[in-house]
């Protein structure tokens, strides 16, 4: 694919593997939009992303967001059809993980954690499908985990929400098929975590567990993958780690291979 001209939107862009994909396409000439909470100045921050994109020689929009609001969800697309002049692509990867959760857990807690991880999503794709459609066409990835499919103690919500968003983009490829707009979810499941941390983990961090991680870039390279599809590409449910095997890419930078005792998947439609 030819990314000059190409504008991305990705949520949770500040660190991690929306970071990660930003920089990667923005290396490839796209002008990525990026969106997450963090702002300022300071390890992590929009700005900061944005401002090294830019050093580098590419084009990247800060656009600081609760994701949780349903009003700056809308103008976060707003923001970045009107600076680029047009949306293409749009990558729901912003996630709530921080919070445990349980069936008591907090009501407010738990309608945040929907909010961010599900909702969310729906408002963006909502709102971004119009700018698509003027352009002739776009995509959607949404980030989704093995969490959905196997249930982890205090992680409800989180998996709840990323099994809707799983069904979510099943029916909104069947609803926007024929505008040439392809929706897919890449599903998460194997570590992954952020180059930085690999390299200098945090004190009380088991060593054990990140032998078995990808760094982020890993994971970014299939999104992107995904993105270079063409529109017939569409109502893929698509594992990380089948993808990997099927395709041939994002090769493991993994120092162990992570054992999974069985494969879990959700056929395509």
């Amino acid at each position: 694919m030819e990314w000059t001209g190409k504008v991305v939107l990705i949520t949770g862009a500040s660190r991690g593997v929306g970071e990660a994909l930003a920089r990667r396409l923005a290396a490839a000439g796209a002008s990525v939009a990026l969106a997450a909470r963090a702002a300022g100045v300071g390890e992590g921050a929009l700005e900061e992303v944005a401002a090294s994109i830019a050093q580098a020689g590419g084009s990247a929009l800060p656009v600081p967001t609760d994701l949780s609001d349903e009003a700056q969800v809308a103008a976060m697309v707003d923001t970045t059809a009107a600076h680029f002049g047009r949306l293409d692509m749009l990558v729901n990867n912003a996630a709530m993980t921080g919070n445990s959760t349980d069936l008591f857990s907090d009501i407010a807690l738990l309608r945040r954690g929907m909010a961010i991880d599900l909702w969310a999503p729906l408002l963006a794709a909502r709102a971004a499908v119009p700018h698509m459609r003027a352009a002739g066409g776009g995509r959607i990835v949404n980030v989704t985990s093995l969490v959905g499919l196997a249930p982890i103690p205090n992680l409800m919500m989180y998996g709840v929400s990323k099994l809707g968003l799983e069904r979510l983009t099943l029916d909104l490829a069947q609803q926007l098929r024929g505008d040439a707009i392809a929706c897919n979810a890449f599903r998460i499941d194997l570590p992954v975590r952020e180059r930085a941390e690999l390299e200098n983990p945090r004190p009380g961090m088991r060593a054990k567990n990140l032998d078995y991680a990808e760094p982020a870039e890993v994971a970014a390279e299939g999104i992107a993958w995904m993105l270079e599809q063409g529109a017939d590409y569409t109502g893929r449910l698509e594992s990380m780690r089948f993808l990997r095997e099927r395709e041939g890419i994002m090769p493991t930078q993994a120092k162990k291979i992570f054992p999974l005792r069985q494969k879990i998947a959700v056929p395509w439609p």
